[in-house]
């Protein structure tokens, strides 16, 4: 590939292929996360950065090689490594005396970081520790979220966009319910989070609607929230930016509600009523030669016989 001008020319057709792939697209592809360690990393940290990787896969990479850098003084590396491996979410682990056991999650835009909340952990449990079947890997988790700092507090709503973008996983039309089995819980209590792992077991229930027990899988954290690094307003608006050709056009006379039922208005001519067609009885049958005649004054329609 050759540079000119600040364009990049393809020589090739595996490079044409390449740089087609990394273009912008209307659509763009499921977001993939980039997992690596410090310097300085404890065994806890090792053990839960493979854990959560357990969880992303298959749409994260996994650095194995230690990575001198401190993201928060010098996100170069990050960029370079996020430009690298296309991933545009990140989670950095490290450990020192000041900061132990910590978590650093993250998220890039245009290549430059955007958002980054520090977590420190408090207590941790990992996956091989508890001893239950797990779900299949690639399983999209429905994600739940309790605690009012998650809806009052800036910096928790933050956390909060930031955890559901790195766990949600691919962007699906629909799901079986068989398929809903994996649930992340993420509670916010008395300035820590609380991060919980289930599966959900479906069993009979004597009725067409099976009877759902929880049953945790791990990994299990306690997290306590230190360091954040947040874009500014206007270019946080600016990533959530969307094409207009995805927009949806506006249709007249069709609304939704909250549980997203379809109503439509139809607009139609004033209706004589006086007209309308309605039930035939033999008593309201009109007889042979008679003639009925309008009220007049508040009087009851008399009827008249007409001799022929």
């Amino acid at each position: 590939m050759t540079q000119l001008d600040g364009v990049t020319k393809p020589k090739t057709k595996r490079s044409k292929r390449f740089l087609e792939s990394r273009a912008p697209k209307l659509s763009e592809d499921g977001k993939t996360a980039m997992i690596m360690k410090g310097g300085n990393t404890s065994q806890t940290i090792t053990q839960a950065l493979k854990d959560i990787y357990s969880l992303k896969k298959p749409n994260a990479v996994l650095y194995k090689k230690k990575n001198i850098t401190r993201p928060f003084e010098d996100s170069t590396s990050l960029e370079f490594f996020s430009k690298k491996t296309d991933c545009s979410l990140f989670l950095f682990g490290s450990h020192n005396k000041k900061r132990p056991n910590n978590l650093i999650f993250g998220r890039l835009f245009d290549f430059h970081v955007l958002d980054m909340i520090e977590l420190g952990i408090e207590k941790y449990v990992s996956l091989s520790d508890i001893k239950a079947s797990k779900c299949p890997e690639g399983t999209k988790p429905m994600l739940i979220f309790a605690g009012e700092a998650f809806d009052i507090d800036n910096e928790h709503k933050r956390l909060k966009s930031l955890l559901i973008d790195f766990f949600r996983g691919p962007n699906v039309s629909a799901v079986r319910l068989a398929g809903l089995e994996h649930v992340l819980h993420f509670t916010a209590l008395d300035g820590k989070i609380f991060m919980r792992s289930y599966r959900c077991l479906l069993k009979k229930s004597g009725c067409r609607t099976p009877r759902i027990e929880m049953e945790e899988i791990g990994p299990s954290f306690d997290l306590v929230l230190r360091r954040t690094h947040l874009a500014s307003d206007d270019l946080y608006k600016l990533a959530h930016r969307q094409p207009k050709a995805l927009k949806p056009k506006k249709k007249k006379n069709i609304s939704h509600d909250v549980f997203g039922t379809k109503f439509g208005r139809v607009h139609m001519q004033k209706q004589d009523l006086t007209k309308l067609q309605t039930r035939k009885m033999k008593g309201l049958r009109k007889r042979r030669g008679e003639v009925v005649v309008e009220e007049q004054d508040g009087q009851e329609p008399k009827v008249a016989k007409v001799e022929s």
